[in-house]
């Protein structure tokens, strides 16, 4: 009986040994398998979806606009032209930047219209090339310490009509050309208002044409390609979001030459009312006012008369087609343009 109790304890011990081991070894094993998974995930190397790396620190876009009107007569009674056609593009580019206290704005215009008609044959109707680049650093309370470059000018040659038969050369790519750089303030308490100050830019009038610049157009001394001005200069911006689907955007440059007649202020006004009609039919309405002391009007016998405001009115009803990166840059597009 002893010997049958002593048997059933030594079992039990055995038993309880093995249960003991088994489990040891399961943990260890269970153990080992948490380290190796822990080895595998810190040494797995980090990938990123490429959608989370596109760079959010600039805003591009634009906004291209077609304008096209035909019209033909045939023993029409109340009279007019036989045929007119004319044709205007625009095109409006934009790439703003903003990191810390560093913005860089920048904004590329490119206008050109043609109206040819029967009894006055092909005349140019609309011609503008208009880059402004503008580098800020943000001085707190919506002031920025800021450097501007502006180049203006026109891509095609025009001319001025004293009557049907006449015609006299009145521009030309290059010819004028204005180039503006500035240092001075900007204040932009929102996306849709700037103005910018400054009392120290230089300013380069161009005549790459040898007429022209004989006949000492646009300022220039007689003979010479480019004149140096250096004044004062103010930019105001503006965009008003009228309706959803009306927007304006203006845009007045003031500049004062501290050598030459600073009384004398040269003026340049732009203003554009965009109404979208629907998703590619827009019309638009723009007005450009000049006023320059060193620009001749030209009178009716072709001869040189004395500075004049310049006014041009432009009414388009065509498509329009609208671009931008919407969504990856920190802040709102500012359709308002800066600029000289």
């Amino acid at each position: 009986m002893r010997n049958l109790i002593a048997r059933k304890n030594l079992l039990r011990k055995l038993y309880l040994s093995l249960s003991a081991v088994l489990l040891i070894s399961h943990g260890a094993h269970a153990q080992d398998k948490d380290m190796q998974t822990l080895k595998s995930e810190t040494s797995r190397s980090i990938t990123h979806d490429p959608n989370d790396t596109i760079p959010r620190d600039w805003k591009t876009g634009g906004l291209y606009n077609l304008t096209f009107n035909q019209a033909a007569l045939s023993n029409w009674a109340a009279g007019g032209d036989k045929s007119s056609l004319s044709l205007n593009t625009m095109l409006n580019l934009y790439a703003f930047y903003l990191k810390g206290k560093h913005s860089w704005d920048n904004s590329l215009n490119l206008a050109y219209g043609m109206v040819n008609t029967t009894s006055l044959g092909m005349r140019k109707s609309d011609d503008q090339i208009d880059f402004v680049s503008k580098y800020g650093y943000d001085l707190g309370k919506k002031w920025y310490l800021s450097t501007l470059l502006n180049f203006r000018t026109q891509f095609a040659p025009g001319y001025a009509y004293p009557d049907n038969n006449t015609r006299i050369l009145t521009s030309n790519f290059l010819a004028p050309a204005y180039l503006v750089l500035s240092e001075g303030i900007d204040y932009k308490p929102n996306d849709n208002f700037s103005f910018f100050l400054s009392p120290a830019s230089a300013r380069w009038i161009i005549v790459n044409n040898d007429s022209l610049a004989n006949a000492a157009a646009y300022g220039v001394d007689s003979g010479k390609h480019s004149r140096f001005q250096f004044g004062s200069y103010a930019s105001i911006g503006y965009t008003a979001n009228l309706s959803k689907t009306a927007i304006y955007k203006g845009r007045l440059d003031l500049y004062s030459d501290y050598l030459h007649n600073p009384q004398d202020i040269t003026l340049y006004m732009t203003n554009i009312l965009a109404v979208k009609v629907t998703r590619i039919i827009s019309i638009n309405f723009s007005l450009t006012i000049i006023y320059d002391n060193d620009i001749k009007s030209v009178k009716s016998d072709g001869g040189q008369g004395g500075p004049l405001p310049q006014v041009q009115e432009v009414l388009g009803i065509g498509m329009a087609y609208k671009f931008d990166n919407s969504g990856r840059a920190k802040r709102r597009m500012a359709m308002g343009k800066t600029g000289g």
